[in-house]
Parts: C-alpha cells; sequence; structure tokens
C-alpha cells in the first residue's frame, strides 16, 4: 500500500500539536483576564494545567501498550476538539470559570497524550532521512501554531469584543472556531495519516512486564552522575521566566491606575502572537546555530544571560508605563528573542544529559521537571503581585534569575562532535 507524502500530514500534525498547548497555557491566560478574573486566581489555576506535561513521563508507556499512536492521535484530536466545543458552551454562564477550566484539565491530559502518541509516530512513519528532513517543518508548524493561538485568535477575539459589545460572546466564537478546527484536523489525520507496520497494539505484551522497565528507567535516571545539579538547573533555569510569563499580558492589558499599560486584547495579540513568536523563534534558530558551532559549554553562560537580563523590559515598562505602541511592542520582542536564545541551552541539556540506554525515556522525565519548574512559581506568581504591585514584581523576577546561575558551575555533560 503506497503511504502518503509526509508533505501532507507533517505539518497539519505538528500544528494540531502545537495549538492546544498554546490555547491552554497562553490563551487562557488572556480570555480570563479579559473576564476580569484576579491575577491570583489567573496564575494558580492555569499554573495547574502544567501538570498532565509534569507527569507525562508516567503514563507514556501505556500509549504504547494500548492501542496504536495512529489511532491516539486522532483520537485526542477529537477529545480536545470537544473540550474547545464545552469551554465556548459554558463560557457565557454564571459559573463560566470553575466550568471552562474543567474542560481546559481535559485538554491538558489530551494534549499530553497527544505529544506522546505524535512525537512517536513522527519516527514511525519517516525513515532517518526524513526524520532529519522534516525536523524543522514540525518545529516550523508548532511556531505557526502558536502564532495563531496567541496572535491572530487573540486579535480576532479583540475584534468582536469591540464589535459585539460582549466580551464572553466574543471568547465563545473563538472557541467554537477552535472546536472546528480540531474536529476536522482529526477527520483529515484518519484519512490521510500513513500505517507504518510498526505502529501496532502490543497484545501479548503483560503490564507488569512494563512496569519493571519503567523501574528501571527511573531507577537509572536518578542513578546518574551529577543529577542533583541537574535536577536544581531542571528547576531553576526559567524560574524568573515562570513567573513572568503568568503576569506579562495581565500587564499588558491592565488599567494604568493598578499599573498596567491598559492596551486593548487586539494589541496584546499582536504583540504576543507577531513580534513576540517572530522574534521567539529568530532567537532559537540562532541560538540553534551557536551551539552547533561552537558546542554547548562554550554558550551556556551567554545563553543563561540571554533568557534572564531580558526581563529587565519589564521593569522598564513597569516605571516608565509607556504608551508608545512601538516602544511596547520593541520590549516584547526583545526579551522573546532573548528567551528563544536562552531556551536552546535548556533543550540541548536535557538532551545531553538524557544520553545513554534509555535515551527517549531519560528525556521525557527530563521535561517532566521542566514542566514543574514552570507549574510551581507560575501558581504563587500571581499572588505575588497582587501583594507587592507590578513595579516590585518585576524586580522579584529579577532575583528568581539568580539561582540558576549559582547552579551553572557544577553542571557536567559531556558534548559530541564538538570543536
Amino acid at each position: 500500500m503506497k503511504q502518503p507524502n509526509p508533505w501532507t500530514w507533517i505539518p497539519s500534525l505538528y500544528f494540531a500539536e502545537g495549538l492546544p498547548y498554546v490555547i491552554v497555557m497562553t490563551l487562557s491566560v488572556i480570555m480570563y483576564k479579559r473576564l476580569e478574573i484576579s491575577n491570583t486566581e489567573i496564575a494558580l489555576y492555569t499554573s495547574w494545567l502544567y501538570f498532565p506535561w509534569v507527569i507525562k513521563p508516567l503514563w507514556s508507556p501505556f500509549v504504547d501498550l494500548i492501542k496504536t499512536k495512529r489511532w491516539w492521535i486522532y483520537a485526542m484530536q477529537l477529545l480536545i476538539g470537544g473540550g474547545m466545543a464545552g469551554v465556548a458552551f459554558v463560557l457565557p454562564g454564571d459559573f463560566f470559570f470553575q466550568a471552562t477550566l474543567a474542560f481546559f484539565w481535559l485538554m491538558a491530559f489530551s494534549s499530553a497524550t497527544h505529544d506522546i502518541a505524535a512525537d512517536g509516530f513522527y519516527m514511525l512513519g519517516l525513515d532517518e532521512d526524513q526524520q532529519a528532513f522534516f525536523i524543522g517543518i514540525r518545529s516550523t508548524f508548532y511556531r505557526i501554531a502558536m502564532l495563531t493561538g496567541q496572535g491572530l485568535l487573540v486579535m480576532l477575539a479583540g475584534f468582536l469584543e469591540n464589535t459585539t459589545g460582549r466580551i464572553p460572546y466574543a471568547w465563545s466564537i473563538i472557541f467554537f472556531i477552535l472546536a472546528g478546527i480540531l474536529v476536522g484536523l482529526a477527520l483529515w489525520h484518519k484519512y490521510i495519516l500513513p500505517r507504518p507496520k510498526n505502529d501496532i497494539q502490543h497484545v501479548n505484551l503483560k503490564p507488569q512486564t512494563i512496569l519493571i522497565e519503567f523501574g528501571r528507567t527511573f531507577t537509572s535516571f536518578f542513578s546518574k552522575k551529577g543529577i542533583i545539579p541537574a535536577l536544581l538547573f531542571m528547576l531553576t533555569y526559567r524560574l524568573g521566566e515562570s513567573q513572568l510569563v503568568k503576569l506579562s499580558s495581565p500587564f499588558l492589558l491592565d488599567r494604568p491606575e493598578v499599573g498596567g499599560l491598559g492596551l486593548e486584547t487586539a494589541q496584546v495579540g499582536f504583540a504576543y502572537g507577531t513580534v513576540g513568536v517572530i522574534s521567539l523563534l529568530l532567537g532559537g534558530i540562532l541560538g540553534g546555530i551557536a551551539i552547533s558551532k561552537n558546542g554547548l559549554r562554550k554558550w551556556l553562560w551567554p545563553m543563561a544571560l540571554a533568557i534572564s537580563l531580558p526581563n529587565l523590559v519589564y521593569l522598564y515598562m513597569a516605571y516608565a508605563l509607556p504608551g508608545n505602541i512601538f516602544l511596547i511592542n520593541l520590549c516584547v520582542g526583545v526579551e522573546q528573542f532573548g528567551y528563544g536564545f536562552g531556551f536552546t541551552a535548556y533543550t540541548m541539556y536535557l538532551m545531553l544529559f538524557a544520553e545513554g540506554e534509555y535515551k527517549t525515556s531519560h528525556y521525557a522525565i527530563s521535561t517532566g521537571f521542566m514542566a514543574l519548574g514552570m507549574m510551581l512559581p507560575g501558581m504563587i506568581s500571581g499572588w505575588i503581585q497582587e501583594m507587592i504591585g507590578y513595579q516590585h514584581f518585576f524586580i522579584w523576577v529579577m532575583f528568581c534569575c539568580i539561582p540558576a546561575f549559582l547552579v551553572l558551575p557544577f553542571l557536567k555533560f559531556k558534548e559530541k562532535n564538538t570543536p
């Protein structure tokens, strides 16, 4: 049976992987701010939505055991689409906050499961040469999903807010659109995804065998040399960013009298979804080029500075309260570029640390700690901001960048193919 051309499913698959994540992690923050939820509640409850990605390694073996990865892909996309529709239905109601959070939890678990299946299917559906060729394509369409979720859809929401005068109704339309997109993608992938011979359901594999191997995977991970500084690095490298990311959009949207910049929804969508995403992508590309030429060891400290120092632009905006939209976009672009450049070191270190017999599983565990490092500080960031105000909060963010620099001298890693 002739397999479909990878161009017919790689772009759509990774668009479908990125879209739910950006909706749950970023779009939800902007929506709740426009619906007048407090910063404390926004940061606490949306940070809890990281939890499925924290514990993703715990159920990844069962995605291999039950059904095929092809089945998991379109089943999860249908479930995510149903969650989007659920948000759309309950938004106009009195208890929208609790009800929408329940649907966001459903989407978060479904999206984390979809990540496991999609990344595994990528390796099954392509040979090694194709995998290398399409690695940039999949990353590009994941970024396009980010642009769509935190840019185009936010700008559309702002337009609908202004034309209808009804904020819940405007956001309800956005989520109906999203539901249609996800259901359409699910139907497309059910039709177009290839059927690799090795994407099979393991009918004779006993659960206890999986559990034994699973135990060995975790034991070997925590027995790695330098595990303590590695875990501290995973948990602290984005300590400042984990709090900034939860309050940056509320800061831009909040009224000047409470310390915000008072931007409209569409302006925030343009700042993060267009200027921000382009800057993030450029930073990531340059970071990858730098490490490929000179290795991580040379760039670790500069990249740690790059992910930390640009946060100063928010401290500047909190004190200066600029009204010039070009200047605000420039500040957002600088911070996002630094984040994209600096995050490259984080990703590369996790890959190097995962090297060994259980490389795939160890990388998944490392990303779980990465998500934990975003979830826990993010949960209290809104409360901290409301206690001390935006100006002092952004000072606090800068202090939170220090622990990572204390850990860097103790990191141990071995690079291959570097000068």
